[in-house]
Protein backbone atom coordinates (compact mmCIF):
# COMPACT_ATOMS: atom_id res chain seq x y z
CA UNK A 1 0.00 0.00 0.00
CA UNK A 2 1.09 3.51 -1.02
CA UNK A 3 -0.53 6.45 0.98
CA UNK A 4 -0.86 10.16 -0.30
CA UNK A 5 -1.98 13.15 0.78
CA UNK A 6 -3.56 15.76 -1.14
CA UNK A 7 -3.41 19.37 0.34
CA UNK A 8 -5.91 21.91 -1.04
CA UNK A 9 -6.02 25.95 -0.08
CA UNK A 10 -9.41 26.80 1.03
CA UNK A 11 -11.51 28.98 -0.87
CA UNK A 12 -8.45 29.88 -2.70
CA UNK A 13 -10.25 31.37 -5.79
CA UNK A 14 -12.72 34.23 -3.70
CA UNK A 15 -9.78 34.70 -0.87
CA UNK A 16 -7.67 35.96 -4.27
CA UNK A 17 -10.24 38.48 -5.49
CA UNK A 18 -11.70 39.60 -1.90
CA UNK A 19 -11.70 41.97 -0.90
CA UNK A 20 -10.16 43.00 -4.63
CA UNK A 21 -8.15 41.32 -6.96
CA UNK A 22 -4.83 40.80 -5.57
CA UNK A 23 -1.53 41.19 -7.06
CA UNK A 24 -0.48 38.25 -9.06
CA UNK A 25 3.07 38.33 -8.08
CA UNK A 26 2.36 38.27 -4.84
CA UNK A 27 0.11 35.25 -4.86
CA UNK A 28 2.79 34.05 -7.13
CA UNK A 29 5.03 34.54 -4.10
CA UNK A 30 2.65 33.01 -1.50
CA UNK A 31 2.16 29.77 -3.89
CA UNK A 32 6.07 29.88 -4.32
CA UNK A 33 6.46 29.55 0.11
CA UNK A 34 3.60 27.35 0.74
CA UNK A 35 4.76 24.93 -1.18
CA UNK A 36 8.43 25.47 0.11
CA UNK A 37 6.85 24.75 3.45
CA UNK A 38 5.06 21.93 2.71
CA UNK A 39 7.96 20.05 0.96
CA UNK A 40 10.34 20.98 4.13
CA UNK A 41 7.60 19.66 6.61
CA UNK A 42 7.13 16.12 4.23
CA UNK A 43 10.91 15.62 3.55
CA UNK A 44 11.60 16.10 7.73
CA UNK A 45 9.44 12.86 7.53
CA UNK A 46 11.03 10.84 4.79
CA UNK A 47 7.90 11.96 2.73
CA UNK A 48 7.95 12.97 -1.02
CA UNK A 49 6.27 16.44 -2.47
CA UNK A 50 5.14 17.81 -5.35
CA UNK A 51 3.66 21.21 -6.16
CA UNK A 52 0.63 19.81 -8.25
CA UNK A 53 -1.29 22.88 -9.42
CA UNK A 54 -0.06 25.03 -6.05
CA UNK A 55 -3.48 25.40 -4.64
CA UNK A 56 -3.26 21.50 -4.90
CA UNK A 57 -0.48 20.13 -3.63
CA UNK A 58 0.06 16.47 -3.00
CA UNK A 59 3.30 13.92 -1.52
CA UNK A 60 3.77 10.68 -0.91
CA UNK A 61 3.14 10.27 2.95
CA UNK A 62 3.51 6.59 3.54
CA UNK A 63 4.50 6.42 7.81
CA UNK A 64 2.65 10.42 8.61
CA UNK A 65 0.02 9.52 11.00
CA UNK A 66 -3.26 11.73 11.29
CA UNK A 67 -1.78 13.76 14.23
CA UNK A 68 1.53 15.21 11.72
CA UNK A 69 -0.98 15.99 8.86
CA UNK A 70 -3.16 18.08 11.84
CA UNK A 71 0.13 19.84 12.83
CA UNK A 72 0.75 20.60 9.25
CA UNK A 73 -2.27 22.32 8.89
CA UNK A 74 -1.81 24.40 12.22
CA UNK A 75 1.88 25.50 10.79
CA UNK A 76 -0.02 26.50 7.57
CA UNK A 77 -2.60 28.59 9.39
CA UNK A 78 -0.03 30.47 11.60
CA UNK A 79 2.42 31.36 8.89
CA UNK A 80 -0.01 32.10 6.23
CA UNK A 81 -3.03 33.89 5.72
CA UNK A 82 -4.81 31.06 4.06
CA UNK A 83 -5.65 27.76 5.22
CA UNK A 84 -5.93 24.33 4.19
CA UNK A 85 -8.02 21.11 3.97
CA UNK A 86 -6.10 17.26 3.31
CA UNK A 87 -7.30 14.23 1.91
CA UNK A 88 -5.58 11.08 2.51
CA UNK A 89 -5.71 8.26 0.38
CA UNK A 90 -3.81 4.66 0.43
CA UNK A 91 -3.79 2.49 -2.24
CA UNK A 92 -1.91 -0.68 -3.99
CA UNK A 93 -1.17 2.46 -6.74
CA UNK A 94 -0.28 6.03 -6.29
CA UNK A 95 -2.92 7.16 -9.03
CA UNK A 96 -5.58 5.23 -7.11
CA UNK A 97 -4.15 6.69 -3.53
CA UNK A 98 -4.69 9.53 -4.97
CA UNK A 99 -8.17 9.33 -6.42
CA UNK A 100 -9.07 8.23 -2.59
CA UNK A 101 -7.19 11.71 -1.03
CA UNK A 102 -9.23 13.38 -3.85
CA UNK A 103 -12.86 11.73 -3.26
CA UNK A 104 -12.52 12.76 0.53
CA UNK A 105 -12.20 16.51 -0.05
CA UNK A 106 -14.99 15.87 -2.67
CA UNK A 107 -17.27 14.32 0.08
CA UNK A 108 -16.80 17.36 2.49
CA UNK A 109 -17.47 20.34 -0.14
CA UNK A 110 -16.03 22.76 -2.45
CA UNK A 111 -12.96 23.64 -2.68
CA UNK A 112 -14.49 27.35 -2.87
CA UNK A 113 -16.71 26.51 -0.18
CA UNK A 114 -16.62 29.05 2.69
CA UNK A 115 -17.80 26.55 5.52
CA UNK A 116 -14.96 24.29 4.50
CA UNK A 117 -11.92 25.14 6.64
CA UNK A 118 -9.29 22.98 7.93
CA UNK A 119 -10.77 19.56 6.85
CA UNK A 120 -8.79 16.05 6.88
CA UNK A 121 -10.49 13.28 5.86
CA UNK A 122 -8.62 9.91 5.08
CA UNK A 123 -9.92 6.60 3.37
CA UNK A 124 -9.48 4.66 5.89
CA UNK A 125 -8.60 4.28 9.71
CA UNK A 126 -4.48 3.36 9.08
CA UNK A 127 -2.92 6.74 7.78
CA UNK A 128 0.92 6.24 8.75
CA UNK A 129 0.43 2.99 9.10
CA UNK A 130 4.18 0.95 8.56
CA UNK A 131 3.71 0.26 4.86
CA UNK A 132 3.55 -3.27 3.74
CA UNK A 133 5.36 -2.90 0.60
CA UNK A 134 7.98 -0.72 -0.46
CA UNK A 135 8.03 2.40 -2.57
CA UNK A 136 8.71 2.87 -6.13
CA UNK A 137 10.45 6.05 -6.97
CA UNK A 138 11.14 6.97 -10.95
CA UNK A 139 13.28 9.75 -11.53
CA UNK A 140 13.53 10.70 -15.37
CA UNK A 141 15.46 12.95 -17.22
CA UNK A 142 16.39 14.36 -20.81
CA UNK A 143 19.83 12.92 -22.18
CA UNK A 144 21.73 15.83 -22.34
CA UNK A 145 19.54 18.32 -21.93
CA UNK A 146 22.05 20.85 -22.40
CA UNK A 147 23.46 20.06 -25.38
CA UNK A 148 20.01 19.37 -27.16
CA UNK A 149 17.86 22.25 -25.59
CA UNK A 150 19.30 25.05 -23.04
CA UNK A 151 22.57 25.43 -25.41
CA UNK A 152 20.93 25.50 -28.77
CA UNK A 153 17.52 26.79 -29.13
CA UNK A 154 15.45 29.33 -28.00
CA UNK A 155 14.47 28.97 -24.73
CA UNK A 156 10.73 29.12 -25.82
CA UNK A 157 11.48 26.24 -27.52
CA UNK A 158 12.95 24.25 -24.99
CA UNK A 159 10.15 24.87 -22.96
CA UNK A 160 7.94 23.53 -24.65
CA UNK A 161 9.96 20.59 -25.61
CA UNK A 162 10.25 19.95 -22.14
CA UNK A 163 6.64 20.21 -21.52
CA UNK A 164 5.77 18.55 -24.07
CA UNK A 165 8.05 15.01 -23.16
CA UNK A 166 6.92 15.09 -19.68
CA UNK A 167 2.82 15.57 -20.18
CA UNK A 168 3.87 12.47 -22.89
CA UNK A 169 5.67 10.89 -19.79
CA UNK A 170 3.08 11.48 -17.41
CA UNK A 171 -0.30 10.50 -19.53
CA UNK A 172 1.69 7.33 -20.83
CA UNK A 173 2.19 6.32 -16.81
CA UNK A 174 -0.97 7.11 -15.47
CA UNK A 175 -2.64 5.05 -18.32
CA UNK A 176 -0.30 2.04 -18.38
CA UNK A 177 0.68 2.02 -14.72
CA UNK A 178 -1.43 3.95 -12.35
CA UNK A 179 1.36 6.10 -11.46
CA UNK A 180 1.81 9.52 -10.71
CA UNK A 181 4.66 11.28 -12.69
CA UNK A 182 5.42 15.38 -11.98
CA UNK A 183 7.60 17.78 -13.34
CA UNK A 184 10.13 19.06 -10.90
CA UNK A 185 12.72 21.38 -12.66
CA UNK A 186 15.09 21.78 -15.42
CA UNK A 187 14.31 18.58 -17.20
CA UNK A 188 13.68 16.28 -14.32
CA UNK A 189 10.50 14.25 -13.73
CA UNK A 190 9.70 12.56 -10.61
CA UNK A 191 7.38 9.23 -11.37
CA UNK A 192 5.60 7.39 -8.03
CA UNK A 193 4.59 3.90 -9.52
CA UNK A 194 3.62 0.33 -8.47
CA UNK A 195 6.31 -2.31 -8.62
CA UNK A 196 7.18 -2.15 -12.55
CA UNK A 197 10.14 -4.51 -14.17
CA UNK A 198 12.45 -3.14 -16.11
CA UNK A 199 10.79 -3.82 -19.68
CA UNK A 200 7.95 -1.85 -18.18
CA UNK A 201 10.75 1.34 -17.89
CA UNK A 202 11.83 1.01 -20.94
CA UNK A 203 8.56 0.40 -22.99
CA UNK A 204 8.21 3.84 -21.67
CA UNK A 205 10.99 5.31 -22.51
CA UNK A 206 10.95 4.47 -25.71
CA UNK A 207 7.14 5.60 -26.72
CA UNK A 208 7.92 9.17 -25.35
CA UNK A 209 11.15 9.11 -27.84
CA UNK A 210 8.40 7.31 -30.51
CA UNK A 211 6.37 10.03 -29.80
CA UNK A 212 8.20 13.39 -29.33
CA UNK A 213 11.60 12.48 -30.49
CA UNK A 214 13.34 13.13 -26.84
CA UNK A 215 15.70 10.40 -25.27
CA UNK A 216 14.87 9.79 -21.53
CA UNK A 217 16.98 8.14 -18.88
CA UNK A 218 15.72 7.27 -15.58
CA UNK A 219 16.82 5.95 -12.31
CA UNK A 220 14.71 3.77 -10.06
CA UNK A 221 14.78 3.26 -6.29
CA UNK A 222 12.38 1.25 -3.94
CA UNK A 223 12.34 1.77 -0.76
CA UNK A 224 10.56 1.39 2.89
CA UNK A 225 9.83 5.43 2.29
CA UNK A 226 9.67 7.93 -0.55
CA UNK A 227 12.40 9.51 0.59
CA UNK A 228 14.90 6.73 0.67
CA UNK A 229 13.44 5.00 -2.28
CA UNK A 230 13.86 8.90 -4.23
CA UNK A 231 17.56 8.91 -3.06
CA UNK A 232 18.12 5.80 -4.66
CA UNK A 233 16.62 6.66 -7.70
CA UNK A 234 18.86 9.88 -7.82
CA UNK A 235 21.85 7.62 -7.75
CA UNK A 236 20.71 5.33 -10.30
CA UNK A 237 20.01 8.47 -12.47
CA UNK A 238 23.60 9.15 -12.29
CA UNK A 239 24.71 5.35 -13.27
CA UNK A 240 22.80 6.43 -16.51
CA UNK A 241 24.87 9.44 -17.16
CA UNK A 242 28.29 7.92 -16.34
CA UNK A 243 27.61 4.49 -18.58
CA UNK A 244 25.09 6.19 -21.32
CA UNK A 245 22.69 3.44 -19.96
CA UNK A 246 18.63 4.47 -20.67
CA UNK A 247 17.54 2.51 -17.05
CA UNK A 248 19.29 1.60 -14.04
CA UNK A 249 18.10 0.83 -10.76
CA UNK A 250 15.47 -2.34 -10.92
CA UNK A 251 16.91 -4.81 -8.80
CA UNK A 252 20.27 -3.44 -9.71
CA UNK A 253 20.13 -4.33 -13.54
CA UNK A 254 19.86 -2.07 -16.13
CA UNK A 255 17.01 -2.84 -18.97
CA UNK A 256 20.05 -2.56 -21.76
CA UNK A 257 21.39 -5.72 -20.25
Amino acid sequence: MVQLSLVQIDEYGPWTVTPEPRRETDLQSLQATLYADFADFVGERDGYAFYGRFDNMFAVTNGIDTETHTRYQRRVRNRSPVTVSIGVGRASTPAEALGLASEQLQAVGSAQDATRREVLAAASNDVGDAPTERVTVAHFDIVDATGSLTDRRNAVDADLAVKRATLELATYLREHHDSVAHFVGGDNVIAVCPSLDPTAFDATVEHVRETTGIDLQVGIGRAATAHEAGDEAKHALEVCRETGTRIQGVDGLAADD
